[in-house]
């Protein structure tokens, strides 16, 4: 069982990019470590290929390569707080409307030449951080991108903004991700279980 984690610094994390099969030290290590404990049964292959900083254009300009050419049987993608942030740090924007073509066009190519089950997983923002406040707005249209794209091509999807926004209800939103976007330890186990529970509704692993 193939699984490719793919997207920005929060799937990257640290990771040891001579080595796909090394994790880093965010979600998809967590995940993976769950996924194997609770199905040992299971000839699991997690492969990390997040990177910085990325984009979606980033992502559609590696599909090959780091995509198609990998053959998952599972694939998940978190993308877009970078399409985001680069129109406010480096005065770099991203259009929602180009960022939905280059997600689509990504996710085309991927239906086209893969088998794999696709988890799509929303970009998030936690309100900790008052120069990022201005963010929302341009995010939400991205987020709502995800979705309409989510409809059409996800087999499961994991609502990562919703999921923060009622965790921050318990606890203040820099325990889950200090600076607004790059989760804690405990962010990361968050999205690790939402992960692992995307996983089990694939009904590719059985109890």
């Amino acid at each position: 069982m193939r699984v490719l984690f793919q997207g920005d610094s929060i799937t990257d994390a640290g990771r040891d990019r001579s080595d796909i099969h090394n994790l880093g030290g965010g979600y998809p290590f967590i995940a993976a470590g769950t996924l194997k404990e609770k199905y040992p049964e299971i000839d699991w292959e997690f492969i990390n290929l997040g990177i910085s900083g990325n984009r979606a254009i980033d992502l559609l300009n590696r599909c090959q390569t780091d995509f198609i050419e990998i053959n998952p049987d599972i694939l998940s993608i978190l993308i877009g707080i970078n399409d985001t942030w680069r129109a406010f740090d480096s005065n770099d924007p991203t259009s929602a409307e180009q960022y939905e073509k280059n997600y689509r066009s990504l996710l085309e190519k991927v239906k086209i030449r893969t088998n794999a089950k696709i988890i799509m997983m929303e970009p998030f923002l936690l309100h900790n951080s008052p120069d990022k406040d201005t963010w929302r707005g341009d995010l939400n249209k991205k987020i709502d991108a995800v979705r309409r794209l989510a409809r059409e091509f996800a087999d499961v999807y994991v609502p990562l903004d919703g999921l923060f926004a009622a965790a921050s209800v318990q606890k203040e939103p820099s325990y889950w991700a200090a600076d607004g976007v790059h989760p804690t330890a405990e962010g990361a186990k968050l999205i690790a279980a939402a992960y692992v529970e995307a996983v089990e509704k694939l009904g590719v692993v059985i109890r």
